[in-house]
């Protein structure tokens, strides 16, 4: 089976990448080894209810952010629902604070806990930072660069605003939180802390550019999916196959072997030809199928080895007797930590109350997930115990009681290897480093011949907004070298 190109996993950084080659008028077969589409960006089914994969909140539909960019290009609509408050963070003094979406409403609640000193300013430069980073994402397509032609055509888009962002690069957020004597209100440090995981990092660590774009995801439209992420991510699936393309399921990748006129991809099932290739499941995982030596040598300085990633714990409760929270997302504090992976926070999010296809006969259903440090370090002894642990967090909130739990389901690192392939388990995308600048980060091109990287492990990677950027670039690249 010959295509114009293939795609090695169906993530939604993938299925942008697919639909946008489309509708080009390019032939495009998507090979996903499970049965659902839509990699960390979907939902499964067990025992009647809709559970989601990875990702539980969606943004992205304000101007100038990728995936309103995408719906627009391909004329597709989402059947999304907004929510007014996007979440609630329980901090361990007790309180609680709640991410209003609209900056004066959101900078009164973070002085109502934190105090008045400073807040202001830091959030109104954190929420600048993040707008201009995201508008500068999609004029600028050809970042990072890795040819001649990148640097041109980014030089005939650059903008004075654009040169603005560039020593936001070398600040950390430590040295933002600095600059504003921010550093000595520790219930502040800690939440922000917690709240860069969505930049898989902490503070000393994470630029400004991502650190002020995770700390400002809540201040965008925030929504929910009825049904479930898999109905964000089928009409791009239907979008792509009604064009005459393919997305093909139970197809594990097992070799990738470059030829003369393009590519040779050789599945469990199959083997498909393509003239072009474009990887959208992690780095780590993409170079054990090339069978090119010095290519996985020459990339490899972009790798990051199993204890610079994060893996995670992850439930799947059923819950009877219970009313959806008016906020669905609540991320809750442990200064105590959890045991085995000493995590510091956990986070859950609900089911929409009006739901039925995600929780049929009046039950609700619940993700949770906590982050796990070097998951090839930690060996999570006793499952159960952790489990308990985290129940106990949530019955202490008040979030749900031990007798509304109809079932529980948990996955460990090891069980993410079972399950998604990705090497060590790690999710989420590569962390931020402080050592490692913007431009520095693996760009959309693997072999400078016709072969292409998308997904979270490229720049930049972060939630399923950055995941659809990065199927943007990868596009953007391979038309522009080659047509």
């Amino acid at each position: 089976m010959t295509y114009d190109v293939v795609i090695i996993g169906s993530g939604f950084g993938s299925l942008t990448a697919a639909a946008l080659l489309t509708k080009q008028g390019l032939s495009v077969c998507v090979l996903e080894q499970a049965k659902y589409p839509g990699g960390c960006s979907s939902s499964y089914k067990r025992k009647g209810y809709w559970f989601e994969t990875g990702a539980t909140t969606l943004v992205g539909l304000d101007e100038h952010m990728p995936l309103k960019y995408l719906l627009e290009q391909i004329k597709v609509s989402l059947p999304v629902r907004k929510l007014e408050i996007p979440m609630q963070v329980h901090l361990s003094d007790g309180q609680v604070l709640t991410r209003f979406n609209k900056l004066e409403q959101w900078i009164s609640e973070a002085e109502r806990v934190f105090g008045k000193y400073n807040q202001r300013p830091f959030w109104e430069q954190c929420y600048k930072v993040s707008q201009q980073v995201w508008r500068t994402s999609l004029e600028q397509k050809s970042f990072p660069f890795s040819t001649f032609k990148d640097l041109l055509v980014s030089g005939l888009r650059a903008k004075p605003r654009q040169l603005q962002l560039l020593p936001k690069a070398f600040r950390t957020m430590e040295d933002v939180l600095r600059k504003y004597d921010l550093l000595q209100n520790k219930l502040f440090v800690d939440f922000v802390n917690e709240l860069l995981i969505t930049a898989q990092n902490h503070l000393e660590e994470v630029n400004e550019l991502f650190g002020a774009t995770a700390l400002c995801y809540t201040l965008y439209g925030n929504y929910c999916v009825p049904g479930g992420l898999i109905n964000l991510v089928m009409p791009v699936v239907q979008y792509v196959t009604s064009r005459g393309s393919a997305v093909k399921y139970g197809h594990e990748v097992l070799k990738i072997v470059r030829q003369k006129q393009g590519y040779l991809i050789k599945t469990k099932r199959a083997s498909f030809s393509s003239k072009y290739l474009i990887s959208g499941i992690p780095l780590n995982n993409t170079l054990e199928l090339y069978q090119d030596g010095q290519l996985r040598q020459r990339l490899q300085k972009f790798v990051l080895p199993p204890e610079k990633l994060n893996g995670a714990f992850t439930m799947a409760l059923v819950l009877k007797n219970i009313d959806s929270p008016q906020v669905l997302h609540h991320q809750l504090h442990i200064p105590e930590g959890l045991p085995f992976i000493d995590s510091k926070s956990i986070f859950i999010s609900f089911s929409h109350p009006e739901d039925k296809l995600r929780a049929p006969d009046n039950k609700v259903v619940a993700n949770i997930s906590t982050h796990v440090r070097h998951p090839s370090q930690h060996i999570i002894q006793d499952k159960e115990k952790l489990e308990q642990a985290i129940i106990s967090v949530l019955v202490q909130h008040k979030l749900i009681q031990p007798h509304n739990i109809v079932s529980v389901e948990s996955a460990t690192p090891g069980g993410w290897i079972f399950w998604t392939k990705r090497a060590f388990g790690a999710v989420g995308g590569y962390p931020q480093y402080k050592k490692i600048k913007p431009w520095q980060m693996k760009d959309a091109r693997l072999d400078h011949h016709g072969a292409y990287l998308c997904g979270d492990t490229v720049y930049p990677g972060q939630g399923i907004v950055g995941v659809c950027l990065s199927g943007i670039i990868a596009t953007q690249k391979l038309l522009q070298d080659h047509y």
